[in-house]
């Protein structure tokens, strides 16, 4: 909470401490999940607001806060197409579009729930080729998953088209929500076609984020999977709250009833920012994306010239023999949370970075600075970049054998 970390696509923005009190209150904290209904009134209270809140500002008919994270509120999703599927004596659809821009975690839901994936390549405009989505659309077509905005930082245009497409070849279209925090108060994905979606609680409603979790990934659905949703979700009958599962529901996905402390902090969060408060929370992600681009864009070129959403991807070609993860190395002497590095693939060296909306103009003034003086080093001495960090408490580790011995304690 007292640094820039610029981290594309994973959004690690700022968490208001008065989301840790509110979550701290003895009255949730200290709350058994398995209480009786009426001992947990405030509790299912809290959860239908925020449950209804959340399906409002995506536009759907119904939500659940089951999933306890963004890939498995992915995987619930498409548990529940496959379920519509079956139910309609479709079960041989099993092939699901994935665009070359979507999150990496989509084609391994798609896999967990038994489908196989045919990949969408992208235009020269950085959105789905619409000629190559038209040839893919066959009787074996499940649905597609999209990612609105898309990895490159870019609004996907032709959403409506693309959802009309899927639907006349017979095929559901999951949305991930994962980058709505450029979009909450401007654009309800659910009005645009979308069948189900996820929203990841941490980038958009200010909830933590790393370590593992713990985490939620509601998802939320139109009429037509509205009855699949996992369940239990909460029902306000009269002036009490209850807990009832979906006609047919894929079941539980989760223990109890999804991460409450979490839903607490994103509760908080709503309820402080409002209705205006999140459409300026979206328009500011915006704005310091596009401001920060075009500080930068100079001297680390950004293949697709359009205006960004809340991130931008940028190459890291900025002198022959140095490379994105020499850049990435180098930012940390200067200070600063290098960003998400080589992905998506389809942007050779890839730098994705998201400055989200609660970074100050003069930090992205410093953050910008620094990438320019990176880049001038690269040009007069690489050295400096290869051999970075220098002013770590470890040199530059090696990432591969890092990751595949690890060394589990210390030794002086």
């Amino acid at each position: 909470d007292t640094e820039f970390y610029p981290l594309g696509s994973c959004t690690m923005k700022y968490n208001p401490k008065v989301n840790e009190v509110a979550a701290s209150n003895p009255g949730w904290k200290n709350l058994h999940p398995l209480v009786g209904e009426e001992h947990a009134q405030g509790a299912l209270e809290l959860m239908w607001r925020l449950q209804e809140g959340l399906r409002e500002i995506g536009g759907f008919a119904a939500a659940s806060l089951q999933p306890a994270a963004g890939a498995h509120g992915e995987l619930s999703g498409v548990l529940m197409i496959r379920a519509a599927l079956r139910a309609r004596g479709d079960d041989g659809r099993r092939k699901m579009l994935i665009p070359d821009s979507a999150h990496g975690t989509n084609p391994a839901s798609c896999t967990m729930a038994g489908f196989v994936t045919q990949t969408i390549p992208s235009g020269p405009d950085g959105n789905i080729d619409m000629t190559a989505l038209r040839s893919a659309l066959d009787e074996s077509v499940a649905g597609i998953m999209i990612t609105n905005p898309n990895t490159l930082g870019l609004f996907e245009k032709n959403i409506e088209e693309i959802c009309r497409l899927v639907h006349e070849a017979g095929g559901y279209v999951y949305g991930d929500g994962a980058n709505m925090n450029a979009l909450a108060g401007i654009f309800r994905p659910g009005r645009s076609g979308i069948d189900v979606m996820h929203f990841n609680l941490h980038k958009t409603f200010s909830t933590p984020h790393g370590g593992g979790g713990p985490g939620a990934g509601m998802v939320a659905a139109n009429e037509s999977l509205t009855p699949y949703l996992p369940g239990p979700v909460v029902v306000k009958d009269g002036e009490a709250y209850r807990l009832a599962m979906p006609p047919k529901s894929i079941g539980r996905v989760k223990a109890f009833h999804g991460n409450f402390g979490i839903l607490v902090r994103a509760y908080v969060y709503l309820l402080m920012m409002g209705a205006d408060g999140l459409r300026r929370v979206a328009e500011n992600a915006v704005l310091n994306a596009n401001y920060l681009k075009s500080l930068v864009e100079a001297v680390y070129p950004v293949p697709y010239k359009r205006h960004c959403m809340h991130e931008f991807v940028a190459k890291g070609t900025v002198a022959e023999g140095v490379h994105t993860l020499d850049i990435a190395k180098r930012l940390i002497d200067y200070g600063f949370h290098p960003p998400t590095i080589y992905f998506p693939l389809i942007v050779q060296e890839a730098l994705m970075i998201e400055p989200t909306e609660t970074e100050s103009k003069e930090t992205l003034d410093l953050y910008a600075e620094a990438l320019r003086k990176i880049a001038a080093e690269a040009a007069s001495q690489p050295e400096l970049l290869h051999e970075a960090p220098h002013n770590a408490p470890v040199a530059r580790l090696d990432e591969v054998m890092a990751a595949r011995c690890p060394v589990l304690c210390y030794r002086g």
